[in-house]
């Protein structure tokens, strides 16, 4: 005979999985990014699990990693001549462009 199988573990929360609002997860991560902040102790005494408060960390550093790279790759501007392909920062003035000009002739 097979045994039914219980529903959930011993000890295991019943219910629904908690949800965290974006605010509480923004504060809880400005707070562990302090200086000197022991991550474990605060995610304690914030109820949540060390690893949880971890990940959502790890999570906003790759993001910011991510955002600082797309801004530092600054998009080229191309002015075909002929054959010739020159490619400029959207920032550069006419005077630049001028002396580029005259150097390479």
């Amino acid at each position: 005979m097979i045994e039914a199988v219980a529903e959930h573990f011993d000890g295991a929360p019943i219910g629904e999985r908690r949800r965290w609002s974006d605010a509480f997860k923004e504060r809880a991560v400005a707070a562990a990014l302090e200086r000197g902040v022991n991550v474990s102790a605060l995610a304690r005494s914030l109820g949540i699990s060390p690893p949880q408060l971890f990940g959502w960390r790890k999570a906003f550093l790759n993001k910011q990693k991510r955002v600082s790279v797309s801004d530092s790759a600054v998009p080229l501007v191309e002015i075909v001549l002929g054959g010739i392909i020159v490619r400029v920062s959207p920032d550069v003035d006419e005077a630049a462009l001028l002396r580029k000009g005259e150097a390479a002739t």
